[in-house]
């Protein structure tokens, strides 16, 4: 098996685990992500699995604190 990366994903992988990239607007959310988003915010999704989901599409992460810091 072999993995394939490119050079944006680890560098938006690396900036995410560091914590760096808080300061961007995140992008507006699909209706399946703004779905998902949903159900974590009603606490259907466990914690271990919303880790992979933000790992995979960091945005998520930020809108779901944005959604928090809101109410």
């Amino acid at each position: 098996m072999s993995m394939h990366f490119t050079v944006s994903e680890l560098t938006r992988n690396l900036f995410h685990s560091l914590g760096l990239d808080h300061g961007r607007t995140p992008r507006p959310l699909s209706p399946e992500e703004s779905l998902l988003l949903e159900c974590y915010l009603a606490g259907q999704i466990p914690e271990s699995a919303w880790s992979d989901y933000v790992f995979e599409t960091p945005d998520l992460a930020r809108h779901a604190e944005a959604r928090r810091l809101s109410h």
